[in-house]
């Protein structure tokens, strides 16, 4: 482990979090709970009235869905090479 008391818990927490929202499947368990991307704008999602926007864009919810959409789409290829990175320093630090 990197040191107890140095930055390494935060370093591992970060990346077992940021892990955890890009492996998240859209199809399976976002849209499920109503996160999904494509909810963000589907009127019959949350009962808005005819001609009124589908979602503030100010809403926790808009928010939390587009966060998720970007950790999934910018952080998926570092994330490779952080994770690698772990592993090796793990095998052979560790």
């Amino acid at each position: 482990m990197l040191s107890l008391f140095g930055f390494g818990p935060i370093i591992y927490a970060t990346c077992l979090l940021l892990n955890a929202v890009a492996i998240l499947s859209e199809d399976r368990f976002l849209a499920r709970i109503g996160w999904g991307k494509s909810q963000l704008n589907d009127p019959s999602a949350g009962g808005v009235a005819f001609g009124a926007p589908a979602q503030d864009p100010e809403s926790f919810r808009s928010k939390g869905i587009n966060l998720i959409s970007s950790i999934r789409t910018l952080c998926r290829v570092p994330l490779i090479f952080i994770n690698t990175i772990i592993v090796i320093y793990e095998l052979l630090l560790g």
